[in-house]
């Protein structure tokens, strides 16, 4: 099935008793992506003519779901997160790289590895984004979290850390270690990359 077929389907339950296939075809052709109509900010699918509020919400209950969905399948399992590595970045990839400004995210883990929880702690510009390493180790001790994984996205496509990428994980590093958690992982992602501070050896 095709992107826009798709949509159409969607589209029938928003706006029933009418031809949605032009509308799909011309969503799809502004967005790119099924994916990418479901997560487009709300202002721009409304200057889409035909584009109503019953089928904003319609786009948005179906990213809702699909990310509750994603979510709940990291969560329902006793393996370690690291033995489900593809996964937890398909999930960060879903949530973060459709937004143009750098977000941090943190997954928390128990002293197993799985998850229990995660939070954004701040969002920052289209280049970039910082986060006191204080506050971080304070939102992972009131998780309970023996490690935690961050992650942010770089809009740009390009997933190579910055110096202050590199400055920021060092200290969140030292920050943590001072309360007893680990930092396990730091993943740059993109929409089709990603770059791990763990399997470069950066931490």
């Amino acid at each position: 099935m095709a992107d826009y077929e798709l949509l159409e389907l969607v589209l029938t339950m928003a706006i029933p008793r009418r031809d949605v296939k032009p509308l799909a075809k011309v969503l799809i052709k502004r967005f790119t992506s099924f994916a990418d109509v479901i997560n487009a900010p709300h202002q721009e699918l409304l200057a889409i003519d035909g584009v109503k509020e019953n089928t904003l919400t319609m786009l948005k209950v179906i990213r809702a779901a699909a990310s509750r969905t994603s979510w709940q399948r990291l969560q329902a399992t006793d393996q370690p997160i690291i033995c489900r590595y593809d996964q937890l970045v398909d999930y960060c990839r879903a949530e973060m790289t459709f937004s143009d400004v750098e977000e941090l995210r943190l997954i928390y883990l128990d002293t197993k590895l799985r998850v229990i929880g995660q939070e954004v702690v701040a969002k920052g510009t289209i280049n970039s984004v910082a986060v006191h390493p204080r506050e971080v180790a304070k939102a992972a001790m009131l998780r309970n979290a023996a490690s935690v994984i961050m992650v942010h996205n770089h809009p740009s496509g390009d997933v190579t850390p910055s110096r202050a990428d590199i400055e920021m994980t060092r200290q969140i590093k030292a920050s943590l270690e001072a309360v007893g958690i680990r930092l396990n992982e730091h993943l740059i992602i993109s929409k089709f990359n990603e770059y791990s501070f763990n399997n470069s050896g950066t931490i």
